[in-house]
């Protein structure tokens, strides 16, 4: 789907027009891949447009920047403030926001540390990621590409190289007729998707990967924990085997573009019956039900966007 863009993108503490953004082609980014990004979503509420929990997005932005020694001259308050001014001037909502740190043009080499650090965000419309009636689920497949094994690479930083194997894992799925991939860690473990975490539900447990097994700690992930939890929903954090996708009861990704997908079947195997199970269902329900507005911001996950005028929706 092509980017719909909006009127303004934010960089290094001023707002550029969207055409403007641009980077030299021999910027070490564009070589090396050096860069740290995140994906944020801004739903409208009855109340006005809000970020879904901006402060763990950012706060996981530089992390892994931190991760990466990319300093970053801005505080978690200060890009807070700046996606908030960013979705003020442009108006776009619902939306999906996109925070980027990279380092730009200076250093030819590998070595990064002559290369200067510029932060990037952008907004701009964005629906379902997988494009899934919510009732039916996806089908998707284990991938022959293995997630990044234990210090190779960082998976617990969103860095843009680690998305090369997701786009690895991505076009094979694809290619083979599948909305997405399942990647297998290093040990032969459940890992995550290409771009999003893995819950299976057997017995009426439900269980996700542990970060241990080269799993990004995703926002939308502890918010289904979070959510389980407190519904007396039994969470277990664990490896789990390839086995257990074939023969659990439920199956669904959770991630920022994603939200909460059931998944159908996994290699042209059905997961439980086919729909959408009791448990993913719930919370399902009360994910959106939270990020909707529909229910009290009892987590305190969303971050008001102060508009001075009616928005349209």
């Amino acid at each position: 789907m092509a980017i719909q863009k909006t009127e303004k993108i934010w960089h290094n503490g001023k707002l550029i027009n969207w055409d403007d953004a641009k980077i030299h082609v021999m910027s070490h980014v564009v070589n090396y891949g050096s860069s740290v990004f995140e994906g944020v979503r801004c739903y409208s509420l009855p109340s006005g447009p809000a970020i879904f929990r901006a402060k763990e997005h950012v706060q996981r932005l530089l992390d892994s920047a931190k991760i990466y020694r990319i300093d970053v001259d801005y505080s978690n308050e200060d890009l807070i403030t700046a996606m908030t001014e960013l979705l003020a001037h442009n108006r776009t909502f619902p939306c999906y926001l996109r925070p980027i740190v990279l380092r730009g043009y200076g250093e030819a080499g590998v070595n990064p540390f002559n290369s200067p650090t510029e932060v990037y965000i952008c907004n701009y419309p964005w629906g379902k990621y997988l494009g899934s009636d919510p009732d039916q689920g996806v089908d998707v497949c284990v991938s022959s590409w293995t997630r990044l094994a234990p210090n190779t690479m960082p998976a617990m930083a969103k860095a843009g190289a680690n998305y090369m194997n997701s786009q690895l894992i991505k076009m094979e799925a694809i290619i083979n007729g599948y909305v997405e991939g399942i990647a297998l860690d290093a040990n032969g473990y459940v890992s995550e998707g290409s771009g999003e975490n893995v819950f299976v539900v057997r017995n009426g447990i439900l269980q996700t990967a542990p970060l241990g097994n080269s799993v990004l700690p995703g926002i939308t992930r502890d918010s289904v924990l979070t959510i389980a939890r407190d519904l007396g929903i039994p969470v277990v954090e664990q490896g789990i085997p390839r086995e257990m996708l074939y023969i659990s009861d439920e199956v669904f990704f959770t991630g920022t573009a994603a939200e909460i997908t059931p998944i159908r079947s996994i290699d042209k195997i059905s997961v439980g019956k086919g729909v959408a199970g009791p448990i993913t269902k719930t919370i399902m329900n009360e994910f959106f039900a939270l990020v909707r507005g529909e229910k009290a911001d009892r987590f305190h996950w969303m971050t008001p966007v102060p508009v001075k005028q009616p928005v349209a929706v």
